[in-house]
């Protein structure tokens, strides 16, 4: 989604009409410039059978046991230091076994981020791994309650989505028009205490044009240029994630290829889809469908199975991803739900799942509470010992 900065008191509201403007044709919503194609059908199946057992291993595909694993009887603290060096993250924050948990908690609400976590993991019965930020031009970022959350005793990542181009074009940014801009993100990313992920210009795909600056090819020129001059001034504490929207009529168009910026500046490849509960039109499906859904197989072959053909060497995110409430219906929100758990292990590239809380997004209410239907399916996917990182 874009633009979505009232979820931190520190920020101001957007306008609605600025949200709206903005949000037409975001991969969140249903775009009108470009036609959308019939999903693939889906149903709510009499019976559901949870096909994850053992996803905390099996998700991530991790390398056979060494012959040193842990015998019984072993002290507690052995067996979590076994298993801390087993699950735990790489430099690039890739966990060595199970996904990462994450939300951009309160979205389109006053809320500051802290109280807004707080009442995510509350309701959902698991802390977070992941908080979601989002940030614009010359805000000062990250922000004083984004540096407590990650300070706290139970350690969280930050995921900051930064437009660095804000009030000017992807263009003047790779031109150095706004490196005084970078320079003073890169201060502050130096001081940050540890590692986080930064996205810059999350789901670029709706604001690409034909010129103007802010062509494809300028906004990977933008991104390159960002990355490495934060690097050049020291920053070394930084993950950069290139989100997409993943929104199949932008993923066709011919300039498509040309937003990815390169490898040596991009560690994750992120994704940003939405499901609608109401049955029936395009974005109403199972987790499968969320996350590689397609028309026309030989046109676009799905957004999972595009990055692990192209880009196989990366871990991807689910940067966003959110289920829009059919209060007629409130059993297909929680069918939704319900497929996440049956279907995740299908795609083990898939390293971190970063859910959209909302009560108001353009589109509907995404949060996991909508309903206690939804809720307690929910509750049953934040179980899952698939998000078996540690921190």
């Amino acid at each position: 989604m874009k633009h979505r900065r009232s979820f931190l008191r520190t920020h101001p509201v957007l306008a609605v009409t600025l949200a709206v403007g903005v949000l037409a044709g975001s991969g969140a919503l249903a775009a009108t410039a470009v036609g959308r194609p019939e999903p693939r059908a889906a149903s709510v199946p009499a019976t559901q059978h949870d096909d994850t057992a053992g996803l905390g291993t099996g998700a991530a595909t991790p390398s056979p046991a060494p012959s040193s694993a842990v015998p019984p009887g072993t002290p507690p603290a052995t067996t979590k230091a076994a298993e801390r060096t087993r699950c735990g993250l790489n430099a690039k924050l890739v966990p060595g076994c199970g996904l990462l948990w994450g939300v951009a908690p309160g979205a389109f609400t006053d809320l500051p981020a802290s109280q807004a976590l707080g009442n995510f993991e509350r309701t959902t019965g698991r802390p977070a791994d992941i908080l979601h930020s989002y940030h614009r031009g010359d805000e000062i970022w990250p922000t004083a309650d984004e540096i407590a959350i990650v300070q706290q005793p139970r350690k969280r990542i930050l995921f900051a989505n930064w437009k660095v181009a804000w009030n000017t074009t992807w263009a003047d940014v790779a031109a150095g028009g706004q490196d005084a801009r970078i320079d003073r993100a890169a201060a502050r990313l130096r001081a940050f205490p540890g590692k986080l992920f930064v996205a810059l210009h999350h789901e670029p795909e709706n604001d690409v044009r034909a010129g103007g600056g802010m062509t494809a090819r300028d906004y990977a020129a933008m991104y390159r240029h960002t990355v490495l001059r934060l690097r050049a001034a020291g920053v070394t504490n930084v993950v950069f994630v290139m989100v997409y929207m993943a929104y199949e009529p932008w993923c066709v168009q011919p300039w498509f290829g040309d937003l990815y910026p390169g490898d040596d500046v991009v560690d994750w490849i992120g994704m940003d889809p939405y499901l609608y509960a109401r049955p029936g039109g395009y974005g109403h499906g199972d987790f499968a469908y969320l996350v590689d859904r397609t028309s026309d197989p030989a046109k676009w072959p799905g957004f999972y199975t595009w990055v692990t053909r192209t880009h196989g060497n990366k871990p991807l995110m689910v940067a966003e991803w959110g289920v829009y409430e059919h209060a007629a219906d409130p059993a297909q929100k929680a069918w939704i739900y319900s497929t996440v758990r049956q279907q995740l292990g299908r795609f083990p590239a898939i390293k971190a799942l970063v859910y959209f809380d909302s009560p108001n997004a353009p589109k509907g209410d995404t949060r996991p509470d909508s309903s206690q239907a939804a809720l307690a399916e929910f509750r049953k996917l934040a179980e899952s010992t698939v998000f078996s990182a540690v921190l």
